[in-house]
Protein backbone atom coordinates (compact mmCIF):
# COMPACT_ATOMS: atom_id res chain seq x y z
CA UNK A 1 0.00 0.00 0.00
CA UNK A 2 2.79 2.56 0.87
CA UNK A 3 4.43 1.77 -2.50
CA UNK A 4 1.24 2.64 -4.19
CA UNK A 5 0.62 5.94 -2.18
CA UNK A 6 3.84 6.61 -3.27
CA UNK A 7 3.40 6.57 -7.16
CA UNK A 8 0.67 8.74 -7.03
CA UNK A 9 2.30 11.29 -5.70
CA UNK A 10 4.80 11.04 -8.10
CA UNK A 11 3.18 10.68 -10.93
CA UNK A 12 0.83 13.97 -9.57
CA UNK A 13 4.53 15.95 -9.56
CA UNK A 14 5.31 14.60 -12.99
CA UNK A 15 1.91 15.82 -14.82
CA UNK A 16 2.86 19.02 -13.24
CA UNK A 17 6.44 19.08 -14.30
CA UNK A 18 4.88 17.72 -17.91
CA UNK A 19 2.80 21.05 -17.90
CA UNK A 20 5.81 23.47 -17.18
CA UNK A 21 7.78 21.43 -20.68
CA UNK A 22 5.10 22.03 -22.46
CA UNK A 23 4.39 25.94 -21.65
CA UNK A 24 8.30 26.22 -23.22
CA UNK A 25 7.51 24.01 -26.62
CA UNK A 26 4.35 24.63 -27.14
CA UNK A 27 4.98 28.34 -27.74
CA UNK A 28 6.98 27.60 -30.94
CA UNK A 29 3.78 25.46 -31.73
CA UNK A 30 1.39 28.01 -31.65
CA UNK A 31 3.96 30.72 -33.33
CA UNK A 32 4.26 28.30 -36.08
CA UNK A 33 0.50 28.31 -36.62
CA UNK A 34 0.54 32.36 -36.58
CA UNK A 35 2.09 32.56 -39.61
CA UNK A 36 -0.93 31.69 -41.35
CA UNK A 37 -3.76 33.55 -42.46
CA UNK A 38 -5.60 34.95 -39.38
CA UNK A 39 -8.88 33.80 -40.68
CA UNK A 40 -7.36 30.25 -41.07
CA UNK A 41 -8.07 27.70 -38.04
CA UNK A 42 -5.11 25.27 -38.29
CA UNK A 43 -4.41 22.39 -35.45
CA UNK A 44 -0.86 20.57 -34.60
CA UNK A 45 -0.72 17.21 -32.30
CA UNK A 46 1.54 15.22 -32.15
CA UNK A 47 4.15 13.82 -28.99
CA UNK A 48 7.69 13.32 -27.29
CA UNK A 49 9.66 13.52 -24.11
CA UNK A 50 11.02 16.21 -22.10
CA UNK A 51 14.24 15.89 -19.51
CA UNK A 52 13.21 18.76 -16.12
CA UNK A 53 15.46 19.38 -13.51
CA UNK A 54 14.58 21.95 -11.24
CA UNK A 55 16.24 24.32 -9.11
CA UNK A 56 15.17 22.86 -5.29
CA UNK A 57 18.07 20.77 -3.32
CA UNK A 58 18.46 17.43 -3.72
CA UNK A 59 16.17 16.73 -6.37
CA UNK A 60 15.71 14.26 -9.55
CA UNK A 61 15.05 14.80 -12.56
CA UNK A 62 12.14 14.13 -14.55
CA UNK A 63 12.05 12.18 -17.30
CA UNK A 64 8.71 12.85 -18.59
CA UNK A 65 5.63 11.68 -21.49
CA UNK A 66 5.22 15.16 -23.87
CA UNK A 67 1.62 15.37 -25.21
CA UNK A 68 1.07 18.52 -27.93
CA UNK A 69 -1.57 19.48 -28.78
CA UNK A 70 -2.62 23.44 -30.12
CA UNK A 71 -5.40 25.11 -32.19
CA UNK A 72 -5.10 28.30 -33.75
CA UNK A 73 -8.22 30.75 -35.07
CA UNK A 74 -9.08 33.69 -35.96
CA UNK A 75 -9.88 34.57 -32.39
CA UNK A 76 -8.33 32.14 -30.26
CA UNK A 77 -4.94 30.71 -29.46
CA UNK A 78 -5.10 27.29 -27.49
CA UNK A 79 -2.34 24.98 -26.39
CA UNK A 80 -1.44 22.76 -23.25
CA UNK A 81 -1.25 24.84 -20.93
CA UNK A 82 -2.14 28.19 -22.02
CA UNK A 83 -5.32 29.52 -23.92
CA UNK A 84 -4.90 32.99 -25.42
CA UNK A 85 -8.70 35.28 -26.85
CA UNK A 86 -6.73 37.58 -29.44
CA UNK A 87 -8.51 41.33 -28.47
CA UNK A 88 -6.91 42.76 -31.52
CA UNK A 89 -5.05 40.53 -34.23
CA UNK A 90 -3.13 41.27 -37.43
CA UNK A 91 -0.10 39.66 -39.09
CA UNK A 92 2.38 42.08 -37.26
CA UNK A 93 0.52 42.42 -33.40
CA UNK A 94 -1.54 40.62 -31.46
CA UNK A 95 -3.23 42.15 -28.08
CA UNK A 96 -4.46 39.29 -26.23
CA UNK A 97 -6.26 38.03 -22.91
CA UNK A 98 -4.01 35.15 -21.77
CA UNK A 99 -4.82 32.14 -19.32
CA UNK A 100 -2.23 29.29 -18.56
CA UNK A 101 -1.36 26.89 -15.62
CA UNK A 102 2.24 26.61 -14.20
CA UNK A 103 3.38 23.67 -12.46
CA UNK A 104 5.76 25.48 -10.43
CA UNK A 105 6.53 24.36 -6.91
CA UNK A 106 7.18 20.68 -5.42
CA UNK A 107 5.78 17.98 -2.98
CA UNK A 108 7.30 17.37 0.07
CA UNK A 109 8.29 13.78 -0.90
CA UNK A 110 10.20 15.15 -3.85
CA UNK A 111 13.49 15.43 -2.12
CA UNK A 112 14.83 14.55 1.44
CA UNK A 113 15.83 18.62 2.32
CA UNK A 114 11.64 19.48 1.30
CA UNK A 115 10.92 17.04 4.42
CA UNK A 116 8.87 19.13 6.96
CA UNK A 117 8.10 21.38 4.10
CA UNK A 118 4.08 22.36 3.37
CA UNK A 119 3.75 21.35 -0.30
CA UNK A 120 3.79 24.31 -2.99
CA UNK A 121 1.35 23.92 -5.53
CA UNK A 122 1.10 25.00 -9.63
CA UNK A 123 -1.48 27.52 -10.17
CA UNK A 124 -3.46 29.25 -12.90
CA UNK A 125 -2.46 32.92 -14.47
CA UNK A 126 -4.61 34.93 -16.26
CA UNK A 127 -3.17 38.71 -17.47
CA UNK A 128 -2.63 40.13 -21.08
CA UNK A 129 -0.31 39.85 -23.75
CA UNK A 130 1.35 41.11 -26.74
CA UNK A 131 2.78 39.79 -29.33
CA UNK A 132 4.67 41.72 -32.07
CA UNK A 133 6.39 40.27 -35.23
CA UNK A 134 8.71 42.95 -36.73
CA UNK A 135 10.49 42.10 -39.65
CA UNK A 136 14.32 41.32 -37.78
CA UNK A 137 12.45 39.04 -34.94
CA UNK A 138 9.37 37.80 -32.81
CA UNK A 139 9.13 39.55 -29.60
CA UNK A 140 6.38 38.63 -26.79
CA UNK A 141 5.01 40.11 -23.34
CA UNK A 142 2.79 39.26 -20.36
CA UNK A 143 1.62 40.56 -17.42
CA UNK A 144 0.44 37.29 -15.06
CA UNK A 145 -1.98 37.55 -11.53
CA UNK A 146 -2.02 34.12 -9.68
CA UNK A 147 -5.60 33.67 -9.69
CA UNK A 148 -5.56 30.25 -7.86
CA UNK A 149 -4.61 31.70 -4.30
CA UNK A 150 -1.64 30.14 -3.21
CA UNK A 151 1.31 32.70 -4.11
CA UNK A 152 -1.12 35.69 -5.19
CA UNK A 153 1.63 36.71 -7.26
CA UNK A 154 2.53 39.03 -10.04
CA UNK A 155 4.49 37.90 -12.63
CA UNK A 156 5.80 39.27 -16.00
CA UNK A 157 7.76 38.45 -18.90
CA UNK A 158 9.60 39.70 -21.82
CA UNK A 159 10.73 37.58 -24.88
CA UNK A 160 12.36 37.74 -28.06
CA UNK A 161 13.19 34.84 -30.66
CA UNK A 162 13.83 34.46 -34.37
CA UNK A 163 13.88 31.24 -36.89
CA UNK A 164 16.61 31.11 -38.99
CA UNK A 165 15.65 28.63 -42.01
CA UNK A 166 18.16 26.58 -44.18
CA UNK A 167 16.08 24.97 -46.76
CA UNK A 168 14.03 22.28 -44.26
CA UNK A 169 16.20 22.73 -41.25
CA UNK A 170 15.58 25.36 -39.08
CA UNK A 171 17.28 27.29 -36.13
CA UNK A 172 14.90 29.37 -33.28
CA UNK A 173 17.07 31.18 -30.87
CA UNK A 174 15.12 32.51 -27.83
CA UNK A 175 16.22 34.91 -24.95
CA UNK A 176 14.29 36.48 -22.22
CA UNK A 177 13.71 37.93 -18.50
CA UNK A 178 11.00 37.47 -16.24
CA UNK A 179 9.98 39.84 -13.48
CA UNK A 180 8.33 37.77 -10.29
CA UNK A 181 7.09 39.70 -7.06
CA UNK A 182 8.11 38.90 -3.38
CA UNK A 183 4.93 37.01 -2.87
CA UNK A 184 5.65 34.77 -5.84
CA UNK A 185 9.47 33.70 -4.62
CA UNK A 186 7.89 33.94 -0.57
CA UNK A 187 5.56 31.03 -1.93
CA UNK A 188 7.78 28.60 -4.18
CA UNK A 189 11.49 29.94 -2.30
CA UNK A 190 10.72 30.79 1.71
CA UNK A 191 10.75 28.93 3.98
CA UNK A 192 8.26 29.77 7.06
CA UNK A 193 8.99 29.50 10.54
CA UNK A 194 6.81 26.16 11.29
CA UNK A 195 9.11 24.55 8.41
CA UNK A 196 12.84 25.97 9.92
CA UNK A 197 15.18 22.85 10.52
CA UNK A 198 18.67 22.33 11.29
CA UNK A 199 20.19 23.38 8.26
CA UNK A 200 17.38 25.44 6.78
CA UNK A 201 16.16 28.92 8.52
CA UNK A 202 14.15 31.25 7.80
CA UNK A 203 13.64 32.66 4.57
CA UNK A 204 11.46 35.50 3.19
CA UNK A 205 11.54 36.31 -0.24
CA UNK A 206 12.13 39.15 -2.31
CA UNK A 207 11.08 40.30 -5.74
CA UNK A 208 13.88 39.25 -8.73
CA UNK A 209 14.04 38.47 -12.23
CA UNK A 210 15.26 35.67 -14.02
CA UNK A 211 16.92 35.01 -17.14
CA UNK A 212 15.88 32.58 -19.84
CA UNK A 213 17.75 31.21 -22.60
CA UNK A 214 17.25 28.32 -25.25
CA UNK A 215 17.12 27.02 -28.87
CA UNK A 216 15.02 25.13 -31.25
CA UNK A 217 16.19 22.69 -33.60
CA UNK A 218 13.40 21.83 -36.48
CA UNK A 219 13.49 19.98 -39.59
CA UNK A 220 10.43 19.08 -41.59
CA UNK A 221 10.34 15.39 -42.70
CA UNK A 222 7.61 16.16 -45.19
CA UNK A 223 4.96 18.98 -45.75
CA UNK A 224 3.11 18.75 -42.96
CA UNK A 225 5.65 16.41 -40.70
CA UNK A 226 8.32 18.24 -38.60
CA UNK A 227 10.18 16.86 -35.92
CA UNK A 228 11.93 18.99 -32.53
CA UNK A 229 14.70 19.53 -30.65
CA UNK A 230 14.04 21.89 -27.85
CA UNK A 231 17.28 23.06 -24.82
CA UNK A 232 16.45 25.88 -22.04
CA UNK A 233 17.76 27.12 -18.82
CA UNK A 234 16.49 29.49 -16.82
CA UNK A 235 19.28 31.44 -14.67
CA UNK A 236 17.76 32.54 -10.99
CA UNK A 237 17.53 36.06 -9.87
CA UNK A 238 19.54 36.56 -6.44
CA UNK A 239 16.12 36.06 -4.46
CA UNK A 240 15.93 33.10 -5.78
CA UNK A 241 19.14 31.53 -5.56
CA UNK A 242 19.49 32.71 -2.27
CA UNK A 243 17.02 30.25 -0.81
CA UNK A 244 18.20 27.93 1.65
CA UNK A 245 15.82 25.52 -1.09
CA UNK A 246 17.97 26.04 -3.77
CA UNK A 247 21.26 24.27 -4.72
CA UNK A 248 21.26 25.42 -7.94
CA UNK A 249 21.70 28.81 -10.22
CA UNK A 250 19.48 27.70 -12.74
CA UNK A 251 16.67 25.42 -14.11
CA UNK A 252 17.26 23.39 -17.03
CA UNK A 253 15.07 21.78 -19.61
CA UNK A 254 15.59 19.39 -22.86
CA UNK A 255 12.68 18.36 -25.29
CA UNK A 256 12.49 15.82 -28.15
CA UNK A 257 9.38 15.23 -30.34
CA UNK A 258 7.22 15.08 -33.32
CA UNK A 259 4.64 17.29 -34.34
CA UNK A 260 1.77 17.03 -37.42
CA UNK A 261 -0.07 20.37 -38.80
CA UNK A 262 -3.43 19.50 -39.85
Amino acid sequence: MPQISRFSLRYNRSCSATIVALASVLVWGSASAQTASTDASTWTLGGGVSVIKKGYRDIDRDVLPLPLISYESKWISASVPTLDVKLNSNENLSMRLRARYAGDGYDTDDSPFLAGMDDRKGSIWIGGAVIWRPQFANLSAEVLHDVSGYSKGVRAKLQVNRRFAFGTFGVTPRLGVEWVDSKYVDYYYGVKTSEVRAGRGFYQGNSTANIEAGVRLDYSIARRHTVFFDVRSSRFGSAIKDSPLVDQSSETGVSLGYIYRF
